[in-house]
């Protein structure tokens, strides 16, 4: 897949700013502030519907609008050339939060339907935290990949979110008013929370079943066989099966530990189990890369997983996904820049934010149309 144009209209610190892409490798450079990282989050935002950055949309908004206005907004459009023809996507953002999503000019009604037309794969110096940041960083990267792989996810998790908010919202009423004995109506989201939750970790469990032999290998060949890079999915709730036991036997696993932690939900007031608690286990020769991997090893790891998920994309959707680089050559030493910048070759269009160009191959750059951002414009300095 190949994104063609991009207009952003109020949104972030671009006032009206459309540009045409028409290379496979676009480099923005810029200072810092300038609008590399918003402009790359404006495809991140056609991809999947949601920024790594933040989760309000007001924050989205051109600055300059009044933000408590029930009337800002701003606007993401981009046209993308599929194997399948082109398509125009259409992301309207608005301060109280409501969103309006089109595809071809035709308004959708379920945001679902417009997951997984855009692939992008996302890598910035904040994913080097993965490896060290708290089981929540590598949950998201989880459930953003099976968004873009299986868009039903993304309804899944919102369901479960859901559920999980009531329910907790009865277990701190309980926890507050001790006499209250509301057994039935906790029954009730219990039985919600497995039903949607064991959705949620056969397909993690699926998911991460196909990812890590490919981020092994990348792994493998980035360190030069010094190293055994391990990668499992570690559920809150564990069953006796893998991703394909029946769903059945994955909700009374569910159910069962929900029993066993039932007096521990009760005097802390919140939901002890379920997904939104599962983690991703990485460990290097045996050693759990979190607590002792070197900076350099956790760096050869995140790079290994960003590519593994770039090939898996490309294996499951039969075309090659989008690959948006913020600011992360400059984190890599001069190995791991060039494994990247091989791995990337021309299979996939890449957009590249940097500060400066020192980091390329003069011959590497013949290839690049090169934009400079400033002050959220952008006007090209090369162009192939």
């Amino acid at each position: 897949m190949y994104l063609k144009t991009l207009h952003l209209r109020h949104f972030r610190n671009y006032l009206d700013q459309q540009v045409g892409f028409d290379a496979a490798k676009i480099i923005l450079v810029g200072d810092n502030a300038q609008g590399k990282s918003n402009l790359l989050e404006a495809v991140e935002l056609l991809s999947t519907l949601r920024s790594h950055r933040t989760s309000r949309d007001r924050d989205l908004i051109w600055h300059s609008q009044d933000k408590g206005s029930q009337s800002a907004s701003g606007q993401i459009t981009g046209s993308l050339e599929r194997q399948t023809g082109s398509v125009d996507l259409k992301l309207l953002l608005r301060s109280n939060g409501r969103r309006t999503v089109a595809l071809n000019d035709e308004s959708l009604r379920r945001q679902m339907d417009f997951l997984g037309v855009l692939n992008v794969v996302q890598f910035s110096s904040l994913d080097l935290e993965l490896v060290r940041g708290s089981p929540e960083r590598r949950r998201t990267m989880l459930d953003t990949l099976l968004t873009q792989l299986e868009p039903v996810y993304a309804h899944f998790l919102a369901q479960y979110n859901q559920v999980l908010r009531q329910r907790n919202k009865l277990l701190k009423k309980m926890l507050s008013e001790p006499d209250l004995t509301q057994s039935d109506e906790l029954a009730v989201w219990d039985a919600q929370l497995a039903t949607i939750g064991s959705r949620l970790m056969r397909r993690r469990a699926r998911v991460i079943e196909r990812l890590a032999p490919i981020a092994v290998a990348w792994h493998d060949s980035i360190s030069g066989s010094q190293e055994v890079l391990e990668v499992q999915y570690a559920p809150n709730v564990p069953w006796p099966g893998d991703s394909r036991s029946p769903p059945a036997e994955v909700q009374q696993a569910f159910l069962e530990k929900i029993q066993q932690r039932a007096m521990a939900e009760k005097y802390q007031g919140t939901s002890l189990v379920g997904p939104h608690r599962d983690e991703v286990e990485l460990t290097i020769d045996d050693t759990p890369a979190r607590q002792y991997g070197s900076q350099g090893q956790q760096r050869t790891l995140v790079l290994a997983l960003k590519l593994a998920e770039l090939k898996l994309i490309s294996e499951v959707v039969g075309e090659s996904p989008l690959l948006l680089l913020d600011d992360v050559l400059a984190e890599l030493d001069l190995n791991r820049q060039n494994q990247l910048l091989e791995a990337i070759g021309d299979r996939f269009q890449t957009l590249i934010a940097t500060t400066h160009l020192g980091a390329f191959d003069a011959a590497w750059l013949q290839n690049c149309q090169i934009l400079l951002v400033q002050a959220g414009q952008i006007q090209p300095l090369m162009s192939v």
